[in-house]
This record gives C-alpha cells, structure tokens and sequence, in this order.
C-alpha cells in the first residue's frame, strides 16, 4: 500500500494498555484510520469498550475478526508471553501487524515469530514507543548530523537511567474495567520454558525483558549500530555494554526510585559537548520528552545549550501515526521484528553473566 488513504484497522485485546496505549490513539487519529471491529475475549469489556469508542463490530477471538473483516492492518495487544502462539497464527492473514514489546518472553519463541513472518510475506512492528517520543525522533537526527559533521567530535559514551517511578501518571483514570468475566483469561495457553533456561532463570529474564527492553532497544537506536553487553552487575543496577566499533554504553536500571515522578534520561557524549533526552511517563498524555544539546566548540565561541521547543504530541500517538505511515509505505516501520530479535539476545546475554547461566 503506498497511497494515504484512511487505513482500515482490527484491534485485538482491549486490557489496560490495549486501551490506554493503543486505542484511544487510533480512534483519535480517525482522519487517518478506521478501527473497524474488535475482538476480546471477555465479552462484557468486549461490549462496553466497543460502546465506549463506537466500535460497530466485535468478536470473542482474533481469528473470528480475520475471518469476517477485509482489514489493511491489526493491532494486536496481548501478554508478550502469549506472543508466540498468537503472533504466527495473525501473521497466516498476511497483514502487517503491531503488537506491544518485547517480541518474546525468549529468544526461542522470537526466532519462531521472525520465521512465521517470513513464511507469510508480512511485518510486525513492535511497540518501542520511545522511538517515536518527537524528544527522540529529534535527538536521532541530531545524533547523527553531529557523528557525520564531528562538530563535537567523536561519540565517546551513551548512558541511559532508568529509576522505577510512577509510569503510569494517570494514564489508566478513564479505562473501561468491564463488569466481570476474568476468568475467561485463566486457561490461555502460554509459551513454554525454553529449554536453556529453567524456571527461575525463565522468570528472571521475563521480568528483566517486561520492564528494562525499552532502555536495550533505545541504546542501539541512540548509537546507530549494534553493540554486546561486557558486564552485568551483581546489584542489579548496572549493564554496561560496548558497541561494535568500541564505544562504552551503560543502562542504569535502579540507582534509586522515585513515587511521584518519572525521571528517564539518555545521554549521547561527544568530545565536545552532549545530546540528552528526557522522557515522561510512558502512558503520559500529550506531553512530549525534552531534548537539550550542549555544544562547547572550544574554539573562542561561548558554550551553548539548546533546548528545542517540541509540538504537544505524547509518544503512543506518534508511534500509532508511526505505524499508518507503514501500513501505507510512506515510512519505514520504526522497529521490526527481526530487530526486535536482537533485543531478546542481548537480554539473554545479560542475564547469562548475570546468573551465570
């Protein structure tokens, strides 16, 4: 598809972040896509989330949607350890997808996702949607023109801190809770245990790839090349990584908490000067990260520190227009699935100098 026509769009799963994070911004993009039927197994949030957005149709399962609609895309939001048993069967519809991150709870079942995609000739585009946070988009640009022009230098280092806070910041006030029916979600089928890891190991990555992939997905975005974790800390506080033409990188997972704030930082060092993105919660509405750029040229001039004003636009809608514009090839998808491989890998490698296994 290559023309900007309105998109028509099936949505599977309307839980907490498949409201909050993905619906409220595809039915607010409606001059640029139609969210035509939902599908959601608990039938009373089927129906009052249907209401709720005007939604005309709805389903007990994806594969009845796929079925019954003529779509050009579905958004799937669905526990990531569900992904593997999902993901393949979507992907059979030979549609593009998006689904949240990461791409699996192993490397094993993201290897079967990447093989169902290319047998079916589709993509899925995986929800890193610190990617799309306008903060990010810009500091990209930057980060690249200052690695071409060496204005600053050389890249010497890139850290990201990410303390645990309050990432929710009001994002979930206005959900639709539904009247029941929970027990409809006790007997779905889960991915299994991958054979190199056992249980507790298996938990350990699971919770490691469920809170810390966005920060290992942001550091290869941020340094433009892939890179190999070096050490991972006993605390748990630090991973410190090399990319693969040398430059040291450090994610700083927990050197303190806060309760009422979010204070996520990425910071890209030159010789001379520093690229640093502040984002906002993840489910903040309608609040763009900050972008400031210090560049002290040493050559006479007075130091200078920029701080672009940025649009009112929050990270989930950009990364929901991000996804129409691949639908219709316009622009490329901001992360794919085969890319999103690599994120389970390194997490697999932290967590094997981590436990030693």
């Amino acid at each position: 598809m290559t023309n900007s026509k309105r998109i028509k769009v099936g949505f599977i799963g309307a839980g907490n972040m498949g409201q909050a994070a993905h619906l409220r911004n595809y039915i607010g993009l409606s001059a640029e896509c139609e969210v035509v039927a939902l599908a959601e197994l608990r039938g009373d949030l089927r129906k009052e989330v249907a209401a709720r957005y005007g939604i005309a149709r709805t389903y007990e399962s994806g594969a009845q949607l796929l079925e019954a609609e003529q779509l050009d895309a579905v958004v799937a939001a669905q526990p990531f350890w569900r992904h593997g048993v999902l993901l393949p069967e979507l992907a059979k519809a030979k549609l593009p997808l998006f689904s949240e991150k990461p791409l699996a709870a192993s490397v094993q079942t993201g290897e079967k996702i990447v093989k169902s995609l290319e047998e079916n000739g589709t993509w899925l585009m995986l929800g890193y949607h610190k990617r799309s946070d306008l903060a990010t988009e810009y500091a990209k640009k930057e980060i690249a023109a200052l690695k071409q022009s060496e204005e600053l230098g050389k890249l010497r280092y890139i850290r990201i801190t990410m303390p645990p806070g309050d990432w929710v910041a009001g994002g979930f006030n206005d959900l639709v809770e539904g009247s029941g029916n929970r027990e409809a979600l006790k007997n779905l089928e889960s991915d299994p245990v991958p054979p190199d890891m056992e249980a507790s190991v298996y938990a350990e990555y699971g919770a490691f790839v469920n809170y810390y992939i966005h920060q290992v997905n942001l550091l290869r975005f941020l340094l433009g090349e892939s890179y190999k974790v070096s050490y991972a800390d006993p605390a748990k506080v630090l991973l410190v990584a090399h990319s693969l033409s040398g430059i040291p990188c450090t994610i700083e997972m927990q050197p303190y908490s806060t309760t009422l704030d979010w204070q996520e930082t990425a910071l890209v060092a030159f010789d001379k000067g520093y690229v640093k993105v502040t984002l906002p919660s993840p489910l903040a509405y309608n609040r763009p990260g900050q972008v400031e750029i210090f560049k002290d040229s040493n050559n006479g001039e007075a130091p200078r520190l920029i701080q672009p004003q940025l649009p009112w636009v929050h990270a989930m809608r950009n990364q929901a227009l991000n996804f129409i514009k691949a639908v219709r090839g316009e622009a490329p998808a901001p992360c794919l699935a085969p890319e999103a491989l690599e994120d389970l890998k390194i997490a697999r490698e932290y967590i094997r100098l981590l436990k030693g296994v």
